[in-house]
Formats: C-alpha cells, sequence, structure tokens
C-alpha cells in the first residue's frame, strides 16, 4: 500500500491563506461515491465485507473520493479548532451602526427579550378573524395570534383543538405526510386551556403564550423521548427535562405541540425516515421536504406552527426550509445554548429556527437566545444587538460575490 499512498494536502495556518480577491485558492473537487441500489447494492456490501477484496475496495472508494489526500495522510500545521467561537473585536463593535440596532441586556428573562423583539419589527395592519380565514392560503404569524388572542376573536384552546384534528387528518392515507414522532393531545390541550385562562384573566405571559410551536426530534421536550429519528436512541439517552431553549419557549407561554420528524441520526438531506415515515412536501406529497429538520420545516410549511426548532450544522436548517418556502435561520455560534440537544455535530451545529416570516423568526430567536451562566462562552458580547426591522432608513453598502467556478451561487456580504 506505500507505493499508492496519496500524498496528503498540508492545510496552513489561516494567516497565511490569501483571501483576497486575486487569490488563487479554490475548492478540492472530490468524484461522487457511486450510486447503488437494490440487488447491486447487496453484491457491493458482500464484497465491502471480505477481508481482501473489502479492503482493498474501501482503498479505492477512499481515494476515488479523495478521503486519503484530504482527511487521513493531510497534515494540519495548526491545531483544529474544535469549538467555532471567535472574540468580538473592536472593528467588529465599531461597525455596529447604533441607528440600526437596539442594544439588550443579556440578563433579561426571555419575555422581556420578546417584548423588545415586538418594539423593533413594524406594526402591521390589523386583520380581522374573517380576513385571516379568507379563501386564499395565508399563514397566521405570531402576531396574528397574539392579536386575536388578545381581542377574544379565537382562544388558544380552540386553535389547539383545530391543530389536533389537522395533524390527525395529516396522518391519514394514502398520503401521509408524518410531520410528527411524537405529539400528545392531552398534554396540547392542557397546555392550551392554562394560556386561554391568562388571556381570559389579561394578563397573558407574551406575545408567544398560546402560540403553537413544534420541537425537532435532536432536541429534549419532556415528557417525550429524543430519538433522534432512531428507534433505539431513547432507551440509552432518556430525556429527563427541557432542553434549555425548550424551557425558554415555556417560560413565555408558548404551546409546545409535539416532536417533529427528522431524516435518522441527521445523517442526510431527503426526509426519508425508515422507521417514522417518509415526510412529505406540503405543496407536492409526492416530493421530499429536505433535511435534516424536514418535519419542522413541513409543519410551517403547511401552516399547522408559526414557528418551529430545528438544528443546523451543515445546512440542516436551511435547506428544507428552501425546499418548503419557509424561512429558515441558523445563529451564529454560541448564541444559543445547546443544553438539552443531541451533540450529533456540536462543534459546528446550532440550534436553528424554521418561521412563517422573517419577523417570527426574530422574535422566536430573542426568546431562546443568551448565554446560560453555566457554560458562558467568553467570546459572545455583554450586550445583545437585535436588528431595527422597523427602521426607515435604506439599504446601502451591500455586496455581492460571485465564486468563479460556481456559477449558481450568490454570497451577499
Amino acid at each position: 500500500m506505500g507505493l499508492l499512498r496519496d500524498a496528503g494536502v498540508v492545510y496552513k495556518p489561516v494567516e497565511q491563506i490569501d483571501l483576497g480577491p486575486c487569490s488563487n485558492e479554490s475548492y478540492f473537487k472530490a468524484d461522487k461515491a457511486p450510486r447503488m441500489a437494490g440487488f447491486l447494492l447487496k453484491i457491493f456490501a458482500w464484497f465491502l465485507e471480505s477481508r481482501i477484496i473489502g479492503a482493498l475496495l474501501l482503498y479505492i472508494v477512499k481515494k476515488n473520493n479523495q478521503v486519503h489526500k484530504l482527511v487521513s495522510n493531510a497534515t494540519l500545521e495548526e491545531p483544529p479548532m474544535f469549538v467555532p467561537l471567535h472574540p468580538i473585536t473592536d472593528c467588529i463593535k465599531t461597525d455596529l451602526n447604533q441607528q440600526e440596532v437596539k442594544q439588550i441586556d443579556s440578563d433579561a428573562s426571555p419575555p422581556e427579550r420578546v417584548q423588545q423583539a415586538i418594539k423593533c419589527i413594524p406594526v402591521t395592519s390589523e386583520k380581522s378573524l374573517d380576513d385571516l380565514k379568507s379563501s386564499c392560503f395565508r399563514r397566521w404569524t405570531i402576531a396574528d395570534y397574539s392579536r386575536a388572542y388578545s381581542t377574544g376573536e379565537i382562544t388558544p384552546l380552540r386553535v389547539a383543538e383545530h391543530f389536533i384534528n389537522a395533524v390527525r387528518e395529516s396522518c391519514s392515507p394514502p398520503l401521509p405526510m408524518s410531520f410528527f414522532i411524537n405529539s400528545d393531545a392531552e398534554d396540547i390541550l392542557r397546555q392550551a386551556t392554562e394560556s386561554t385562562l391568562r388571556y381570559e384573566r389579561g394578563n397573558p405571559i407574551s406575545a408567544l403564550d398560546g402560540v403553537l410551536i413544534a420541537i425537532k426530534d435532536e432536541i429534549d421536550c419532556y415528557p417525550y423521548p429524543t430519538t433522534g429519528g432512531t428507534k433505539w436512541l431513547h432507551k440509552f439517552r432518556p430525556c429527563t427535562g427541557d432542553a434549555c431553549c425548550v424551557m425558554r419557549l415555556r417560560s413565555c407561554g408558548a404551546i409546545l405541540v409535539g416532536k417533529t420528524n427528522m431524516h435518522e441520526l441527521g445523517a442526510g438531506v431527503s426526509g426519508i425516515n425508515p422507521h417514522y415515515g417518509p415526510i412529505r412536501n406540503p405543496y407536492n406529497p409526492k416530493k421530499i421536504c429536505g433535511g435534516s429538520s424536514s418535519g419542522s420545516a413541513a409543519v410551517v410549511s403547511s401552516g399547522l406552527c408559526p414557528v418551529a426548532l430545528g438544528v443546523d450544522s451543515g445546512g440542516s436548517v436551511r435547506m428544507p426550509a428552501s425546499l418548503c418556502g419557509v424561512f429558515g435561520f441558523k445563529p451564529t455560534f454560541g448564541c444559543i445554548p445547546h443544553s438539552g440537544v443531541l451533540p450529533l455535530n456540536w462543534t459546528v451545529g446550532t440550534v436553528g429556527i424554521l418561521a412563517a416570516t422573517l419577523e417570527d423568526a426574530f422574535i422566536v430567536y430573542a426568546a431562546i437566545s443568551g448565554d446560560l451562566p453555566s457554560h458562558k462562552p467568553t467570546t459572545l458580547p455583554p450586550k445583545v444587538q437585535f436588528p431595527l426591522l422597523n427602521s426607515t432608513k435604506p439599504i446601502s453598502n451591500i455586496r455581492f460575490a460571485k465564486y468563479g467556478e460556481v456559477s449558481d451561487v450568490i454570497m451577499i456580504n
């Protein structure tokens, strides 16, 4: 094997790499692994499991995909950064235009953060229940629910009942949508009843009070087990409480409606789960909805929930959001605590948000963001910067960058 050994790549320290406009750096291109199914896949697996032929075959497949060159035989001239946290430099601080952001105390409670976020959002024209029930499909926003609850046009309990019936209907053949792995009608009605009573007394906790929010089955949400899309993981890692982000949503009065289906262990982008069924795209039930936060994107796209939580490492929130026509937001690493989230990709993964509108994603981000005192990153600023979405200042100084070798990719800087 020594004669066949590939020379490994030498990864230089980032300070020595030219990333300017005249840079000669380029992406490595790897051949795709062969795609096989059925009888051909069985034959391949049989050869792969044999001692001599299997070792040679595995070596060839890795070589063709440059695994030896880029990973096995690579040389790192600097220690790897296991946690992608970067210090907030002075230049970044000065770049923030104080007229475009609002500084929020990092110690503010989740309901207080939600209230501050509401003040940063443009005031929308009030719509009655009849307007929202028009024949044209329209996803309800957090503001729609909050307004309808406050005026008494509808109650959280009534919304919960409609939700339970809609989920039951979506599970019916011939094309079950498979949105959820676990959803407890009794628990949903209990939460909705408590929220309804708060509105009747005139003391809702926040704008999220009574709003339905679904949770990806990669995030702890008691009393549901956290399966990660498997049939076995919850037996070895029992769920004993809420993840930090879920706990913060509860403290705002949100109704947590269950655990959404996902690509098994987040290891794929199709959302086809062999145990709980393929998550179907609400726009076309014969199409996939992407992954791995498949069910979370689908429930928002279908209008069942205005917001759902997912987890994103390499696009697990953003890809299904794109395929389902909703907003997908992956926050900066460290802004949302990892406590209570399966550590599948803990060095790059973070809790993400899927929402029908940008404003709804912002409101939920305000509720769940912020450090935990027990593992507080030292690189985050003492003040949280909320964008002023209601600013009338025109957008300026936006630069578009296009990578020459990938013609269909545009990045906004």
